[in-house]
């Protein structure tokens, strides 16, 4: 399974989605999110949403030292918190800046496709999909 953005034109930036990443992941608030919503330049122009893509080769687990990340079959990966040394070389190599950081615990916050968020969205903007 994968998370997809459908259409980011919907988005009104309510940012329910991170609350709910961020309550998945045993936060109450926005720093444990991973996924990002931002302004395009007001609103006017809308919001962009950027989530992990779930790339089948992925560049932040071939970029990691450790071997903290592994990739996931199908796509996307997994975090071994106990490996990272919190180097930041996943969150660099990321080409659509989807590896969020946890600054208090100095470790990548990424996407682990659950889909939690889906629901969470009142505009139908995430789906998830096979």
């Amino acid at each position: 399974m994968k998370l997809k953005v459908v259409d980011t034109n919907r988005c009104v930036g309510c940012q329910n989605c991170m609350f709910a990443c961020s309550r998945r992941n045993g936060n109450a608030g926005l720093s444990n999110s991973s996924i990002g919503v931002k302004s395009d330049g007001g609103m006017e122009n809308g919001f962009k949403v950027i989530v992990c893509r779930a790339c089948k080769n992925p560049p932040c687990a071939r970029a990691c030292p450790t071997e903290a990340l592994t990739p996931k079959e199908g796509g996307g990966v997994i975090l071994d918190k106990a490996k990272c040394i919190g180097c930041r070389a996943c969150q660099d190599a990321c080409i659509i800046d989807a590896v969020f950081w946890d600054e208090v615990h100095s470790k990548p916050v990424i996407c682990i496709q659950c889909g939690y968020c889906v629901d969470y969205c009142p505009h139908d903007i995430l789906k998830l999909e096979k």
